[in-house]
């Protein structure tokens, strides 16, 4: 049985003073990811898409014409990122700690000063999938975990967290997020752990 869907808004505040230019985490769906005007509004200059059956074209600045053979491609008034998740069964188990690097990293970057990254430096970040109540859920409770544990000491506080401040309801909670993500999301906190723990030599020769 699926749950029930209801109306919330199409991007949510989940967390703040992320990364080291203190940025604000929003989770959103379809709607608030591809609404140019609303990411403006918020600040969000970072998007990370989880959602593999999902794509955006943000594109503003087209750098060649397309065609029914040749797809679009230039600059978008955004970074964006694509993880690529599945809402079930079928990703991976490494899809997730994957997710949590790309979006650690997404943070973390620093642009060149050159012609072809018009980007700046900081800004927020929103977090997507289809409807924003599932695998963008699971790895933002990770994120948050991991990245804030003085306020989500264990995973499970960050999820209930997000499902306050997603709107997610009590009668959907049973898949928001969906039990293998959920899951999934556990073992790469796991994962996590270890790989902060192993010396960094250790690292290099076992790549």
């Amino acid at each position: 049985m699926d749950a029930p869907i209801y109306a919330r808004p199409d991007i949510s505040l989940i967390g703040r003073g992320l990364g080291p230019h203190g940025a604000d985490l929003y989770i959103g769906g379809r709607e608030g990811a591809s609404n140019r005007e609303m990411l403006k509004r918020h600040g969000i200059t970072v998007v990370v898409n989880c959602a593999v059956n999902l794509d955006i074209n943000l594109v503003t600045a087209p750098d060649g014409p397309s065609s029914e053979e040749i797809c679009g491609s230039g600059f978008a008034n955004v970074r964006y990122y694509k993880v690529g998740l599945i809402d079930g069964e079928g990703s991976p188990d490494t899809m997730m700690l994957g997710a949590y690097y790309i979006l650690d990293g997404a943070l973390r970057q620093s642009m060149p000063k050159r012609e072809t990254y018009p980007f700046p430096d900081g800004g927020n970040i929103l977090v997507s999938c289809r409807s924003g109540r599932s695998r963008s859920v699971s790895l933002v409770a990770l994120f948050l975990h991991k990245k804030q544990p003085h306020l989500y000491p264990t995973l499970d506080a960050a999820v209930s967290h997000i499902r306050e401040h997603r709107e997610l309801r009590p009668d959907e909670w049973f898949e928001t997020p969906k039990p293998m993500l959920y899951e999934a999301a556990r073992r790469a906190s796991k994962w996590i752990d270890l790989i902060a723990a192993a010396p960094s030599d250790n690292l290099i020769s076992n790549a």
